[in-house]
């Protein structure tokens, strides 16, 4: 078994160099780092967790919650969870996974038996019942999400609120007047889930600012649901001309069912999403868009813990700024 020692002859250092640039807990050169880090490579070196938990007083782990709900968009949460862990790896962590449905149990587990040393929590809700547990904690903790009151703790997100708003600005500024917002499962809604409930808001108010005629339907984002409310959109609104969709699950068979109708995108019937690049660049014709960053979102949250882990304990809430990139899927409305 190679030890720390042999990585330090190996890179001509000294043990304790090896151990800072493990650790992260002193500045060290570029080049010394880069020396140590091939050592570490050459040799196959990899720190024991024991004695790495008994030097530190640390598991070294970080929790993550997240959701495992069937109206939620699986590819995201698996994205965001991978730049986690890629993340926490950079620093020498293991990542727990737990899930949403331990809720306040899970929190109060974690912070009572020393399992982990932080937590990254998903699947933030308006009112979530483990935010009160997690104020009662010393274990350091970030939120993936934006809380109704988010006094106290560390969390970051994507602007959702100002998505909302662009996607109505851009809308406006095409000359449309009268547009739909598709939006996640009623579920979603109803648990006041932050993302859903905050571009929601976003996207009502701006659309009342800048005068637009603007209604919200919850979708499943089956091909059935999605049917269901284009449907009852263009019944009570046949003036309809264009859709803000925030249902990864629903864009595939929107398009579709509105080719079916005759209403071209985006000759008849502009549509931006709220999706990562991946799903709006392989949809046809591409989507104009607002993305996901979750590999950024994923990322933060693990410097911000580790921070939390060196003393930085002070409330921090890092939004992102929304990007809405045009493609050719929206256009100012036909004359006709």
């Amino acid at each position: 078994m190679v030890t720390l020692a042999e990585v330090a002859r190996q890179a001509g250092v000294s043990p304790s160099t090896v151990s800072y640039v493990l650790s992260r807990k002193r500045s060290i050169s570029d080049d010394t780092r880069r020396k140590v880090e091939a050592a570490i490579e050459a040799l196959g070196y990899h720190p024991h967790a024991g004695a790495r938990a008994l030097a530190s007083n640390r598991s070294n782990i970080l929790a993550l919650m997240v959701p495992l709900r069937s109206d939620m968009y699986v590819p995201v949460i698996m994205e965001i969870a991978m730049a986690v862990t890629t993340e926490a790896r950079e620093y020498g962590q293991d990542v727990l996974l737990l899930t949403k449905d331990e809720g306040t149990r899970g929190v109060r587990r974690i912070a009572g038996s020393g399992l982990a040393d932080a937590m990254i929590v998903m699947d933030v809700e308006l009112d979530d019942d483990r935010i009160p547990v997690l104020r009662e904690t010393d274990t350091p903790a970030v939120l993936i999400g934006l809380p109704a009151d988010p006094a106290g703790l560390a969390c970051v997100d994507l602007d959702f609120e100002a998505t909302g708003a662009a996607c109505a600005d851009h809308l406006a500024d095409l000359g449309h007047r009268d547009v739909a917002l598709i939006g996640e499962g009623e579920g979603v809604y109803q648990r006041h889930t932050g993302f859903a409930a905050l571009t929601l808001r976003g996207f009502q108010r701006r659309a009342a600012e800048r005068g637009l005629r603007a209604m919200h339907r919850a979708c499943e984002g089956t091909y059935e649901s999605t049917a269901g409310i284009l449907s009852r959109i263009l019944e009570e609104r046949p003036s309809t001309t264009a859709f803000v969709v925030q249902n990864e699950s629903a864009i595939p068979p929107l398009l579709s069912l509105l080719r079916l109708s005759g209403r071209a995108v985006p000759e008849d019937t502009s549509v931006v999403a709220i999706c990562p690049d991946q799903v709006a660049l392989q949809s046809s014709p591409r989507l104009t868009s607002v993305s996901i960053p979750a590999e950024e979102m994923g990322r933060r949250a693990v410097r911000m813990v580790m921070a939390q882990l060196e003393g930085d304990r002070g409330e921090s809430v890092t939004l992102l700024p929304p990007i809405l990139t045009v493609r050719e899927s929206s256009a100012p409305p036909s004359a006709s």
